[in-house]
């Protein structure tokens, strides 16, 4: 019993060293040690790791030297060892009790070790390896039993959560070094004046990335968009911008250099060729607001190939992205400039055009100047109290929107305008039903400001949010409710077995309240598995009114014994793909909360219509008091629930079923009742439609 808790002990002190940020060495250390002394007591532990020629290297394990040799030089070779091979193509566990019966096992090792017995197990975790375990006993075989081995294995699980999470740790470590290099190129490209200044700090930091200092951009012409109108290099090349492409053309690949930036042009994508007499070319393309610019060529010459990583890539692909709007505003901005000194006559006309194009965008843009009076508003620019634009212009927009002083957007404004920079940012309504992304560009006199409305966009990621959550829950539901049910199970039976006692029969009343609770929460665990299930119903062509009148008896009866009255409204509607079983559900669910929300002698209303083009719409109404605003957006949550004795998983289910049918959840609620409205998109052809 001692050495039991002595191992749980060891267990939790593992556990919580794990989710430390002690070294991986140390850990797996700590792990080989509890293996050898709280499970075999044996004298030779070792983990392996694998490296990149595709061999394992000892890291951590017991005694650190054997014959003279340390942990860490001791190679494993899968090609030779036949024992290792099998437990990285199982990831399973061998336990060999005799090796001399075996030929499994390294016979080198077998030999210079005195292996007799050798356990073998995999590192892995969610069907990925990350090294190996071996265990054996100096000249004496171990004779392990079958518990131990498990045990071993629950150890050498703890390994595979600490190589786990190191790996994530390292990969969060570089995703935020990456996020400050980018916000880094971001913060300077937005003070770029000019082309090269902006080209120049995208040199700069591919340069960086690729460790290559021959860099160019090959811009296209911004009239034909096709033909290569200049070449800009970087500023450590070894060619000047003229002889670039000739010197280029000497390289021997199997496609020409023209062809490389045709390809990358019409293509949009990366094009990095393979490499021949050690040199190579990548190719990005330069592409603001799906137009391509130009190409971004790296080359390197140093006689060695480059072995780009896709991390790599995909930074400097990002470094490019981030570069090209930059680019296009300056590359704008030249072209207006040229476009006034070569055409100052037209400059009424080109005025007016320039008019013409804003008030058609459908979003609210205005200008400012320096003592922030408006000096142009669109027709789409929202403005309070009903004033139109002849209203404001002239006047300071800090006066038109008081309670917009001292305000996220106040600042950003404010920095727009004495940093001379482009801000971008989301701020909600003042009611909090709209969204907008606010774009506020410098120019020579002031500011000029648009408003995007992005309340879709923000509601699409709530529901992102919230099926994320989904597949959370549900990754904990399958993790658990097995391990749950089946001691669940066994205390159930155990009961029913009690109560045929006759000497107990006394305690029956208590016999049957357990089993009851037991019940209750076996059922609980059935609706928490319900909402995690993020997996495709089986579906078929079913009617939807018919379901609702197959169950509508069922509905009425339950109403009639609260007193209450149901109305039922089904139209013509369409077959639509169901899972009837779900449906049912789905609708005891929402008629269960209308009837709780309404007191005796309320009518709830179920209906069916059609809703504009290929949707159809099953309505819940009730005529309760409604539903607070703020508890509105908590609606679906798993567990959250305002019912004294509710499990808050209810709606949770309703959410989900109506996801897994490509369904939409809307509600509307006030002091008359809530209206719960399950919207089915489909197609002309039946088949529904998909609303990821």
């Amino acid at each position: 019993m001692l050495r039991e808790q002595t191992r749980y002990s060891r267990l939790a002190d593992i556990t919580k060293i794990i989710n430390t940020k002690l070294e991986l060495s140390e850990v797996l250390q700590r792990v080989t040690t509890a293996i050898s002394e709280e499970i075999v007591q044996c004298n030779s532990v070792g983990i392996f790791l694998p490296r990149e020629d595709g061999t394992f290297r000892g890291v951590a394990g017991k005694p650190e030297i054997m014959n003279g040799e340390t942990l860490n030089t001791q190679i494993i070779d899968p090609e030779i060892d036949l024992l290792a091979r099998e437990v990285i193509k199982t990831k399973k566990t061998i336990y060999i009790p005799d090796t001399s019966k075996d030929n499994r096992p390294d016979p080198r090792s077998v030999e210079a070790f005195k292996i007799k017995s050798l356990l073998a197990l995999p590192i892995s975790f969610e069907q990925e390896l990350f090294g190996l375990v071996f265990l054996f006993d100096y000249g004496t075989p171990m004779n392990l039993t079958e518990s131990e081995i498990q045990s071993v294995e629950a150890y050498v699980n703890m390994a595979a959560v600490a190589i786990q999470n190191a790996k994530n740790l390292t990969q969060k470590e570089n995703l935020i070094a990456e996020k400050q290099l980018l916000l880094k190129v971001t913060r300077d490209l937005s003070m770029c004046s000019s082309i090269q200044e902006s080209l120049d700090k995208c040199f700069f930091h591919l340069g960086k990335i690729l460790n290559s200092k021959n860099i160019a951009a090959h811009l296209l012409d911004p009239l034909d968009k096709k033909s290569i109108k200049v070449t800009k290099v970087s500023k450590d090349c070894d060619w000047i911008e003229a002889d670039w492409i000739e010197t280029l053309k000497n390289i021997r690949i199997d496609q020409s250099y023209e062809s490389m930036i045709q390809e990358a042009i019409n293509t949009k994508n990366v094009i990095l060729t393979p490499n021949v007499d050690g040199k190579g070319l990548l190719m990005i393309p330069l592409v603001s607001m799906g137009e391509v610019l130009g190409v971004i060529a790296v080359v390197n010459l140093e006689g060695k190939t480059p072995t780009y990583h896709e991390s790599q890539i995909q930074l400097a692909q990002s470094i490019v992205d981030a570069t090209a709007p930059t680019f296009s505003n300056l590359l704008y901005m030249d072209q207006l400039e040229n476009m006034v000194e070569e055409r100052t006559r037209e400059l009424a006309t080109a005025n007016e055009k320039v008019t013409s194009v804003i008030e058609s965008i459908t979003d609210g843009f205005f200008a400012l100047n320096k003592e922030w009076e408006f000096t142009y508003l669109n027709k789409h620019q929202y403005l309070p109290q009903r004033k139109t634009a002849k209203d404001v212009l002239g006047k300071n927009i800090w006066e038109v929107f008081p309670k917009s002083v001292d305000t996220f957007m106040y600042k950003e404004f404010h920095r727009a305008m004495s940093e001379r920079v482009t801000v971008h940012f989301e701020i909600p309504s003042t009611s909090d039903e709209y969204w907008h992304e606010v774009i506020a560009y410098p120019y020579d006199e002031g500011i000029c400001c648009l408003f995007k409305d992005i309340t879709e966009k923000k509601k699409y990621e709530k529901e992102l949010k919230r099926l994320s959550n989904l597949e959370l829950i549900g990754q904990m539901a399958a993790g658990i409710s097995h391990e749950i049910r089946n001691p669940m199970t066994t205390v159930r039976g155990f009961l029913q077995l009690l109560k045929k006692e006759d000497n107990v029969g006394k305690y029956n009343n208590y016999f049957n309240l357990m089993i009851e609770e037991l019940d209750r929460a076996n059922s609980i665990i059935t609706e928490f598995l319900s909402i995690g299930n993020t997996k495709k119903s089986d579906l078929q062509m079913l009617d939807l009114n018919s379901i609702i009148h197959d169950i509508t008896p069922l509905i009425k009866i339950d109403a009639y014994n609260q007193n209450k009255f149901i109305q039922v409204d089904t139209k013509d509607i369409p077959e639509l793909h169901l899972n009837r079983n779900e449906i049912r559900q789905l609708l005891i669910n929402l008629y269960r909360n209308g009837l709780e929300a309404m007191r005796p002698g309320k009518v709830l209303f179920i209906s069916t219509y059609m809703e504009e083009e290929n949707c159809v719409v099953l309505a819940v109404r009730d005529q309760g008091k409604g539903i607070r605003p703020e508890l509105v957006e908590k609606l679906g949550t798993p567990f959250y629930t305002t019912k004294d004795n509710g499990t808050g998983l209810g709606l949770g289910i309703c959410y989900a079923i109506a996801a897994r049918h490509n369904a939409k959840v809307d509600i509307q609620t006030g002091l008359e009742g809530t209206t719960f409205f399950i919207k089915f998109h489909y197609e002309n052809n039946g088949q529904q439609l998909h609303l990821d």
